[in-house]
């Protein structure tokens, strides 16, 4: 298949309530007026093959994840998506993985009322890039920075899914654990909710305690107390690999793609309301110290990589 007939078979779709697109798909670029009040939010991800995916996952699964990945951290933005660009890199244009891909990939935009206004195919290794813009009002969008001491650390969902199926090699399996690695579910109506609620926030990405001490070296080297038996769990990674390689695997492991984030003690109440209304699970997890390092009480570090997920070279 030639380029621009990959772009207008699977890619070049009509738009709803695009009003605000001047010109999207087929030019040099695309032309966006931004929302009056609104600060624009905009993030990117790169997903390769053998690194992010494996050559066996279903297609849908890696369209559906190469854009969930950006929209978790548009949630921890608390930014609304508005738009998104694919640079889609192809070793073989097969129209049946292309199809597949393609409906993972606007089955989540559809439902996250993203519009894909632009990007790029070219032949090579199979690398997916997706750059998603989205609004937050003016001055209310949420940062790392700004945990308080006394601050709750809150978590959404349950953590360590991901990981427990990479390690169990249950990627593909129907289970819960699987389905946690294959469908994250961005939690938009979250991040946009907790705007003027939370202090910090950020997406559990590369695992909790990485991604939390990014939160406190960015609040001005703040410390954290974690209770590791508050720590939301899979059922299945505990049956899996015993509760204490379960609670490693949350920590450390990523792929999660929940919230973390701090508030206020008095807000408690509030965020137990979100809880119902935007339908995920909040669990506080630990308090944030004065004292730089972060204590885990409960549960044996020793063990732990003093890291999470980092690329290397």
């Amino acid at each position: 298949m030639r380029e621009f007939e990959v772009i207008s078979r699977f890619f070049d779709r009509p738009s709803a309530n695009s009003s605000w697109i001047r010109k999207g798909i087929g030019d040099d670029g695309a032309v966006l007026t931004p929302s009056p009040g609104f600060d624009t939010v905009v993030v990117t991800d790169t997903s390769v093959s053998g690194v992010h995916f494996t050559d066996e996952q279903a297609p849908d699964s890696v369209g559906y994840r190469s854009l969930a990945v950006n929209l978790s951290d548009i949630a921890a933005m608390g930014a609304e998506p508005k738009w998104v660009t694919l640079n889609l890199t192809l070793e073989r244009s097969e129209p049946a993985w292309l199809e597949e891909f393609a409906k993972g990939f606007f089955r989540l935009a559809d439902a996250s009322n993203l519009t894909l206004v632009g990007g790029d195919t070219t032949k090579g290794p199979l690398c997916i890039t997706a750059t998603v813009g989205g609004e937050v009002q003016s001055g209310q969008g949420l940062y790392r920075s700004g945990a308080q001491v006394g601050d709750l650390i809150v978590v959404s969902g349950h953590l360590g899914g991901a990981a427990a199926a990479l390690a169990s090699g249950r990627t593909s399996v129907e289970d819960s654990l699987g389905h946690a690695f294959r469908y994250p579910v961005p939690r938009l109506n979250l991040g946009k909710s907790l705007c003027g609620i939370a202090n910090s926030a950020i997406d559990i990405s590369d695992g909790l305690l990485p991604d939390l001490q990014h939160i406190l070296r960015e609040s001005g080297g703040l410390g954290a107390l974690i209770e590791a038996d508050n720590i939301p769990l899979f059922d299945e990674a505990c049956r899996a690999f015993g509760s204490e390689r379960a609670i490693e695997l949350a920590l450390t492991g990523g792929d999660d793609y929940e919230l973390c984030f701090t508030m206020a003690p008095s807000n408690l109440k509030i965020v137990l309301d979100l809880e119902r209304a935007c339908d995920v699970r909040l669990t506080s997890i630990g308090v944030v110290k004065e004292s730089a390092g972060l204590e885990i009480s409960g549960f044996k570090t020793g063990a732990l990589p003093p890291t999470g997920y980092e690329h290397t070279w």
